[in-house]
């Protein structure tokens, strides 16, 4: 919120989703100005290593949720993709993109 301007209001936290018949819950959720998910973000604990399990887990997530942006982090290690829905994939970024009103 602080660093790229993010409203509070539009971040959601541990909220439930249904993927396949079952019952998951993503870490965070930031939706843009119309409501829609802009940004997933899955929180793992400092000793986890990110891996492409969770990846994996992040895209099953956004198979529902249709985000632009995925972020993956352990607090020491963090990773910035956006997606590409026509190649079906996502490319890796620097950085997430400062929050811009639609």
């Amino acid at each position: 919120m602080t660093e790229k301007k993010y409203p509070h209001s539009l971040i959601n936290v541990e909220k439930e989703l249904t993927i396949n018949n079952l019952k998951k819950r993503y870490d965070i959720v930031v939706f843009n100005s119309k409501g829609e998910v802009h940004l997933i973000v899955e929180c793992k604990a400092p000793q986890i290593k990110i891996d492409q399990t969770t990846f994996d887990q992040i895209a099953r997530y956004n198979l529902s949720l249709k985000a632009n942006y995925l972020m993956v982090t352990n607090g020491l290690d963090h990773y910035y993709c956006q997606m590409d829905f026509e190649a079906e994939n996502y490319v890796f970024l620097k950085d997430i993109p400062e929050y811009v009103r639609c």
